[in-house]
């Protein structure tokens, strides 16, 4: 079954839990981990560019074994030259999964309304879910617990 990771909302408690469970092994177990994702393809959808955002699935699909490909914007042209139902349906024929780096919370749905493969959001004007979770990850490390932390989401100050 298909699972949209659009915002930490998203998830429930046990989601996350997990997710920081399995991230932590990952990080200590690396090497047992290193094929996981062969013959796993994900698309990188930036109409944002991003320097960290890109590096880290980048090299993340490269270290399980599996496979990324950039398309920014002045490939697809999204929303312009192609419309957001087309890229979702046509990338959900070549790809097990897409990360979509948007300005507008709004094409991230749509991609995933019309997408039959996961869509994660690396960044909306909306949400970063990705951030979200690495910085609960690294809060969990430090202080062992969520309890008396208080975390908000500012937002990306970029609008064009």
């Amino acid at each position: 079954m298909k699972k949209d990771l659009l915002s930490v909302q998203d998830l429930s408690a046990r989601d996350i839990l997990e997710i920081l469970d399995l991230a932590a092994d990952i990080k200590a177990n690396g090497a047992s981990y290193a094929q996981s994702l062969k013959g796993r393809s994900i698309g990188l959808i930036f109409q944002k560019p991003s320097n960290r955002t890109r590096v880290s699935f980048e090299i993340g699909m490269f270290q399980m074994g599996g496979h990324s490909i950039y398309l920014g914007s002045s490939e697809i042209g999204m929303g312009g030259r192609e419309s957001v139902k087309d890229v979702a349906c046509v990338l959900s024929r070549y790809l097990n999964g897409i990360i979509a780096r948007t300005y507008k919370h709004e094409v991230v749905e749509e991609l995933a309304k019309h997408s039959s493969i996961p869509i994660i959001n690396g960044l909306s004007d909306l949400a970063h879910p990705c951030q979200a979770l690495g910085d609960m990850f690294t809060i969990r490390e430090r202080f062992k617990t969520f309890k008396g932390i208080t975390l908000a989401y500012i937002g990306d100050g970029i609008t064009s």
